[in-house]
Parts: structure tokens; sequence; C-alpha cells
């Protein structure tokens, strides 16, 4: 069994999700958000850091996965959310965990079947699959959906269903020997 922690990151509200993924089924731990302070950059880069060491602590996970970088509206959004991402990344790797980065289209596809899926469509698809009584709050949905796209993504072997040449396939998985002979060429 893998306990994934996955980080919605933000520079106001970052969103967290913690589950239990044993073979196919994926279990709800908890989850939630880290409001930031009013304060200056810095500091809230320190609350980030801080919060993700303390949800380590608490929840001891064996996995951590993060939301990549996409494209923001404006170059200091997407500075400052990489920003955060880097603060929750340094927690992580403090604390020794492998840390996985999916796209957000690719967790919206794989939660919701649209990479365009919005918020609302997140939500619900992640209260229906976690069969939580009511659909967590936005950003908390978010960090849970990154937790089960890592989590159906992952095998025992950490390697990845459904990627490359060999997703026709009817497993639909990569196996040792098959990377073996791909990364020779």
């Amino acid at each position: 069994m893998a306990r994934i922690l996955a980080i919605d990151p933000g520079s106001r509200i970052t969103g967290y999700g913690v589950v239990d993924a044993k073979n196919s089924k994926t279990v709800y731990v908890s989850s939630g958000c880290i409001k930031l302070p009013n304060e200056n950059l810095a500091v809230r880069l320190r609350v980030i850091f801080e919060s993700v060491s303390e949800l380590i602590s608490q929840f001891s996970p064996s996995e951590f996965a993060i939301e990549e970088v996409f494209m923001a509206k404006n170059a200091s959004s997407a500075l400052k959310l990489g920003q955060a991402r880097g603060a929750a990344i340094v927690a992580a790797s403090v604390a020794d965990l492998p840390v996985y980065e999916y796209a957000a289209r690719r967790v919206k596809q794989s939660i919701a079947g649209n990479g365009n899926a919005d918020k609302v469509q997140i939500q619900t698809m992640v209260q229906m699959l976690l069969s939580l009584p009511a659909p967590p709050q936005a950003d908390a949905a978010d960090a849970l959906a990154i937790a089960m796209c890592h989590a159906n993504t992952r095998t025992s072997d950490g390697l990845e269903y459904g990627i490359g040449k060999r997703a026709g396939r009817r497993s639909g998985r990569w196996s040792a020997s098959d990377l073996r002979k791909y990364s020779d060429k």
C-alpha cells in the first residue's frame, strides 16, 4: 500500500489531499487547504514549506505528487506559482519522498475523462470516486484529483499504465524488459 500526499500549489491557497492506494483501490484519508497569510511572498512560501512539512509528519506518506507548472495568464502569476511549487517540493525532498509531477490536463483526463474539465466537474468526480458525503473545496478537490491520478498511474514496480507504444496492448502496461529494450535505442 502507498500513502500519497498530493499538493495543488497556489500563492494564496494551496490544496492538499491524502489517499491510500492499494492495487486498484484508492481510499480517502484527508484533504484541506493551506490558507496563506496576506503577507509578502517570502512569508507565504515559508508557510507552504512548513505546512507541507507538517502534513508529511502527520500523515507519513510514502509518495508525493504535485501539479506541473502551466502557463498562467501573466508571467508574474506563473513565477509565483512556480515558487509555491518549489516550496512544497523542497518539503517533500527534505523528507526523502519521491516526487511525481502531473500536467493539469492529464489529471483532469484521468479523473473526469476530459482534459478541459472545470472545477465543478473535478469536485463532483472526486466526491463520487472517493465516496465523500459532499464535494471537497475546489483546491482540496484538485489535490485529491492529483493524488488519484498518481494512484491510477503507479504500479508496484513504479511503472506506468497506458503510456507510450505499449499502451495499445491488452495489459496496457510497460514491463521492465520493455523499458530496457527501448532505453537501449
